[in-house]
């Protein structure tokens, strides 16, 4: 379940939410990132550091990315549809997709932002299973 791979890298690696949501969706979703790469979303945690948007979100629009662009966004006829329905879900759930008020809502002292993970996880891997259920019909 992705929801463990997330706890992984949370909890045992003590990433921060863009690290975590990124690293452990290279592995849930087998996109072929290399160590190397996932350092490029560190500074996305704390919503780009400074409490704008949300590093959990920025990281799984990343994972979107990967999954559904082959060369270039625009030549993808799956990117939008789907970053579109993660994006209303995230807003949804907190009623903004930026840190400072997803923080409000989720973070807790000893836990951190790990339950933010935990939604954000569990939105985008509830939109893909969607996604990829309305594209086989």
């Amino acid at each position: 379940m992705f929801k463990e791979t997330l706890a992984k890298y949370y909890d045992e690696g003590n990433y921060n939410c863009a690290e975590t949501m990124i690293r452990a969706g290279n592995e849930y979703y087998e996109l072929g990132l290399h160590d190397r790469d996932m350092i490029a979303f560190g500074g996305f945690g704390g919503g780009i550091q400074t409490g704008n948007t949300c590093g959990a979100v920025l990281a799984a629009v990343s994972v979107l990315s990967m999954k559904y662009i082959e060369k270039k966004a625009h030549e993808s006829q799956d990117i939008r549809p789907v970053t579109m329905a993660f994006i209303r879900k995230v807003n949804e759930k907190y009623g903004s997709i930026l840190c400072k008020d997803i923080k409000a809502q989720s973070f807790d002292k000893v836990a951190r932002c790990k339950f933010t993970v935990e939604n954000v996880g569990e939105i985008l891997d509830s939109v893909i299973a969607e996604y990829e259920e309305k594209k086989g019909q």
